[in-house]
């Protein structure tokens, strides 16, 4: 029986996700969106933002090449075992990011990210648990 999530729905969602989750974060850093609606409302002041979310754009940016890796979009010559191990980092990532949304201090961040970061934690065991080698585009 196939899974009715395919690994191009895992990969396209994916990237995606984290690409809208990329301009979030600039929006952000840029002050269009408040910094009280992001990691769980606990930020201090917008100097501790900057850093936390620039870890949060390279982080995303290095899942998306991991995922445009594993696809066959971008060119990158890496073992495979190292990519597999990235997707399930990036599932084991996702997971506890789902619970720690659950417990945020802010219902937008709650009821917005938690089915977010689910859904890419459902999205990356898919491609960690995928035999092929590209997905077809």
């Amino acid at each position: 029986m196939n899974s009715p999530l395919t690994r191009q729905i895992a990969t396209s969602g994916i990237l995606i996700i984290l690409s809208l989750i990329v301009v979030f974060h600039l929006l952000v850093m840029l002050g269009i969106i408040p910094f009280e609606i992001v990691w769980g409302g606990r930020l201090k002041d917008a100097s501790q933002m900057l850093v936390f979310e620039a870890v949060s754009v390279v982080l995303n940016l290095l899942m998306l090449a991991v995922v445009g890796t594993h696809a066959g979009i971008l060119k990158v010559k890496l073992n495979r075992m190292v990519i597999k191990t990235a997707l399930w980092a990036m599932f084991l990532l996702f997971l506890l990011n789902t619970v720690g949304n659950l417990f945020s201090n802010n219902e937008l961040e709650k009821m917005l990210f938690t089915p977010l970061t689910l859904l890419l934690s459902l999205f990356s065991l898919r491609l960690a648990l995928s035999k092929e080698e590209k997905a077809s585009f």
